[in-house]
């Protein structure tokens, strides 16, 4: 009975401190870590198996980066690391490196599951570091507004890790959409229905109960494990292949895959915190009782109605998003003749034509004929790992810091939460961080934290 009631009581105080962030005053923090006198960054990599090698990769690339920690759960992880970086010092426990680290970095990146993203990058923002945090940022709602207000209390630099929002495509899809050159806008239609998804990255059952294994030595399960309830170690179950299908740790295809399709739209429609949404799932998961409990649906069909504004037609917008089984209605696809329509795409259909972006792809007008003599506003390709070392050095603004990044981060994880009330329509009160017309959702904006974390 102590334990639930010191969950509930963290659940309310995160609740209650994410709600005032939408009041706060906006207070700078004390000074950041003086710069070394070399000008270089002193990094470390949290998270450096799977994606977290990816990053790693590209924050060593820049010449005025020095990664000088490393750290993961997985001592195989850690030791590659360490064999490409033989200076950098090891950790296997995040909060023993900032407490060893804490004079000695400037920044830190968070690559790991989606369900400890929040302690980490907090701990980071609050100890004036800056913080490179991979999408989404947060596994919860609340989390999410929390760290955002964190951030920009901090004035410590940031930027989610929506890698293709630094690419000509997306940047140039954004300045498409600000011109208002196909009129005012009436609809869009977000999907990821890529090929071979479904089986690779989701687990269709219910949590295991067999092949129950200690686990390895190299692996500290308890660590990774962090804030999510307990669960017994299965061999490739969780760690580290597939966990973005268990709610425990992750927040499913569209929580992975919405913040990289939603951003151009997002910045390029100047958008806001929603009304309402609500959710349509895969049929077979809705009338699973076990599997509801414990994974995510393979497919989705998300919309969001969102205030108007200048650039849109009416005073509301309404946006879908489309996954797995679910697919953006045939006459849609149909506007994008010439091939395949892209698996991966936003389509914003205006008053005087329609705009896709493809995923990591350049934007097409459409009907291609009547935009063939405009010349768009094309933005060139940067590398959205530098571009961020370069904002804590001194330069420009970073192009998914969090201030931008979160309230679309809120929207996103928002249609996760209709997901598990399926066809449920959730009118949302961003200023109280609830849903008045129907309370049983409101579990789902914060998780119970494991006791101790």
């Amino acid at each position: 009975m102590k334990n639930k009631l010191r969950f509930d009581s963290r659940r309310r105080f995160l609740l209650k401190a994410a709600t005032a962030a939408m009041a706060a005053p906006v207070l700078l923090g004390q000074p950041l870590r003086a710069a070394s006198p070399n000008g270089r960054l002193q990094h470390a990599c949290i998270g450096v198996g799977g994606m977290g090698w990816g990053d790693l990769q590209q924050f060593k690339k820049h010449n005025l980066v020095d990664i000088v920690a490393i750290c993961d759960v997985d001592e195989k992880n850690l030791k590659k690391a360490a064999d490409l970086l033989p200076n950098a010092r090891t950790y296997t426990d995040w909060r023993e490196m900032f407490k060893q680290e804490a004079d000695k970095i400037d920044s830190v990146n968070v690559s790991v599951p989606d369900h400890n993203h929040f302690v980490i990058a907090v701990e980071a923002i609050r100890r004036r570091k800056h913080v490179y945090c991979q999408k989404p940022m947060c596994h919860d709602v609340a989390e999410v507004r929390i760290l955002t207000l964190e951030a920009t209390k901090a004035g410590v630099v940031t930027q989610l890790g929506t890698q293709v929002a630094s690419t000509s495509g997306d940047r140039t899809g954004v300045e498409i959409l600000k011109s208002g050159i196909i009129g005012k806008v009436k609809h869009a239609y977000l999907c990821s229905n890529r090929p071979g998804a479904v089986a690779k990255y989701r687990h269709v059952g219910p949590r295991p109960t067999e092949g129950i294994e200690n686990p390895p030595s190299h692996l500290h399960w308890d660590n990774w494990i962090g804030t999510a309830p307990m669960r017994p170690y299965v061999p490739n179950i969780y760690h580290q292949a597939i966990w973005r299908t268990w709610q425990d740790f992750g927040t499913g295809w569209s929580g992975d895959i919405g913040c990289h399709i939603f951003d151009a739209v997002w910045k390029g429609l100047d958008m806001k915190n929603p009304i309402s949404v609500v959710a349509e799932v895969q049929k077979s998961w809705q009338e699973s009782p076990e599997r509801r409990a414990d994974t995510w649906p393979q497919g989705n069909h998300i919309t969001w109605t969102f205030p108007g504004n200048e650039k849109t037609a009416t005073d509301q917008l309404t946006v879908e998003w489309f996954d797995g089984e679910f697919y953006p209605p045939k006459e849609i696809r149909a506007l994008f003749s010439e091939t395949d329509y892209p698996a991966e795409s936003a389509m914003i259909i205006g008053t005087e034509g329609a705009l896709l972006i493809p995923h990591q792809k350049m934007p097409v007008l459409l009907p291609e004929s009547k935009f063939k003599n405009y010349t768009p506003p094309i933005k060139p390709d940067r590398n959205h790992y530098h571009h961020f070392v370069d904002a804590c050095l001194g330069g420009e603004k970073t192009e998914s810091h969090f201030a931008q990044s979160g309230p679309m981060t809120e929207a996103v994880l928002l249609g996760t939460v209709a997901i598990r009330v399926p066809d449920q329509l959730l009118i949302w009160d961003a200023k109280k961080m609830k849903f008045p017309n129907y309370p049983l959702a409101n579990q789902y904006i914060q998780r119970k934290y494991r006791k101790g974390w």
